[in-house]
């Protein structure tokens, strides 16, 4: 049985290296090992498990574009483009949280979801997704790291929860802020688990979350008010898990 080659085609060490580093390389069943040779290959340190379904040579940084690589392979092809990953999936591909036993996937309101009552090994969460709430990673739609911060506030238990939003907020990126958050859970009194999702928020930073209004001083630019950030943010929406 052929094994991975560590290097893509370049005898240049640097080199080599530096194309790993830009095209790093993610196993999948039949493309070309199939399952038990990439767990024998894994097996003999010749692999490293990165999802479930899929395996990259050891020392590969697993960035956010590989873990949604990996998850994609999982979703059938004839719905990945119509379903959006998200909550705790999202917090993994984001590398905030342990890859999830199921994949949780949004689908947006305006679709029609019967044809996708039957994916395998997933969660659907019908959802009204804004213009903001969706990124592309790797060949999957993902939801924004503050969309996902939102959901996971508002659905996932305070034992998983917390620690998912403490990464999501460490990002380097900066691109979830906890007041902008809390305006936005603020902002929404129809949303279910309102009460639930500012206490978890309050575990993360006590002085943010009052028992009355919150400060949001410099949350948002002035002329944006809280009814524009849940709009922006498509916090007002409905669910059902299928």
């Amino acid at each position: 049985m052929a094994t991975p080659s560590a290097s893509p085609g370049n005898d240049h060490p640097a080199a080599a290296e530096a194309a790993t580093q830009r095209f790093p390389e993610l196993y999948v069943p039949e493309m070309p090992f199939a399952m038990p040779e990439l767990q024998a290959l894994a097996a003999d340190g010749l692999l490293a498990r990165l999802h479930h379904r899929g395996y990259t040579l050891p020392g590969v940084a697993a960035s956010p574009q590989l873990r949604a690589r990996a998850a994609a392979g999982a979703v059938p092809p004839s719905v990945r483009q119509r379903v959006v990953a998200g909550r705790m999936t999202a917090a993994w591909i984001y590398g905030c949280a342990a890859e999830p036993d199921r994949l949780a996937l949004l689908v947006d309101a305006k679709r029609r979801v019967s044809s996708l009552r039957n994916t395998r090994g997933c969660t659907l969460h019908e959802v009204k997704l804004g213009p903001f709430d969706v990124v592309s990673l790797g060949g999957l739609m993902v939801s924004s790291p503050l969309r996902t911060a939102l959901d996971i506030a508002l659905h996932v238990d305070a034992g998983r929860a917390i620690p998912a939003l403490e990464g999501l907020l460490a990002r380097p990126q900066k691109d979830v802020r906890l007041r902008l958050l809390i305006l936005a859970i603020e902002a929404t009194p129809r949303v279910p688990h309102k009460r639930a999702a500012l206490e978890k928020l309050a575990a993360l930073a006590p002085a943010l979350v009052a028992r009355g209004p919150v400060d949001v001083e410099h949350a948002v630019d002035p002329a944006d008010s809280a009814e524009d950030v849940a709009q922006v943010l498509g916090v007002a929406h409905f669910e059902g898990k299928l």
